[in-house]
């Protein structure tokens, strides 16, 4: 006669009855009293109660610092969006459109703290066909500009527009401009298929300051913005 070979109860094999049978405890309260376990703030032995008391601390804890990011979050978009609201307030009081392309240049510089910034746009109408903010755009930085879909943040890399710049931080004695932001000027939405008008080129000496990882949506609302009161010199 052959006795058949029981395998042992394995930890998953407990685990499985204490879920199925959530009144093993309740019948068996000394047992739940007696369970030791490590403490993960040291080498002592807590009580189970003590340690899901600590764990709920831990959990409550992360949910604070979640809370104060949000709250953190909100205080610097709300500030965002009160600037943005005091540029689009400004640039809705220019009267002459010839005033438009230094009013957004001042205020994207005085409001958004960016160091330095210049603009170009194109296919303008007859008055203002022979502006500074007019010149110095050849037809492959038109081109580029159209090609963006987006806001376009990165290194200086020689780009052309980074030239408008240069000429900006000598007159002012400031230092040439390592990090770029690239905002395409066009009618409608920024990622629409129509061709650019314009440029507006943000700078600073801070290469991280316009990262390549950093996020562009609040940049193409501003390029929305600008592009809608540019579209005046048309």
């Amino acid at each position: 006669m052959t006795t058949s070979h029981i395998p042992p109860i394995t930890e998953d094999d407990i685990a499985q009855f204490l879920t199925n049978t959530p009144g093993f405890f309740e019948r068996h309260a000394e047992v739940l009293a007696s369970v030791q376990i490590t403490s993960p703030h040291g080498a002592r032995a807590v009580s189970l109660q003590e340690r899901q008391a600590e764990m709920l601390r831990e959990k409550i804890k992360g949910l604070e610092h979640r809370i104060m990011e949000m709250v953190r979050n909100s205080t610097e978009n709300a500030a965002i969006a009160h600037k943005v609201h005091q540029w689009t307030s400004a640039l809705l009081q220019v009267r002459d459109p010839f005033d438009l392309p230094q009013a957004v240049v001042d205020g994207v510089r005085s409001l958004f703290d960016v160091p330095q910034a210049a603009v170009r746009v194109w296919e303008v109408a007859a008055p203002y066909i022979d502006a500074d903010f007019t010149q110095g755009a050849s037809d492959d930085a038109r081109a580029f500009a159209s090609s963006l879909t987006m806001p376009f943040c990165g290194p200086n890399l020689g780009f052309e527009p980074a030239g408008w710049l240069a000429q900006q931080a000598q007159e002012e004695g400031g230092e040439p401009a390592q990090s770029l932001a690239l905002l395409p000027l066009r009618a409608g939405a920024i990622d629409s298929a129509t061709p650019a008008f314009g440029l507006l080129v943000l700078g600073s000496p801070d290469p991280q300051r316009f990262d390549a990882t950093m996020g562009t949506d609040f940049l193409a609302r501003m390029a929305e913005l600008a592009s809608a009161a540019l579209l005046r010199l048309k």
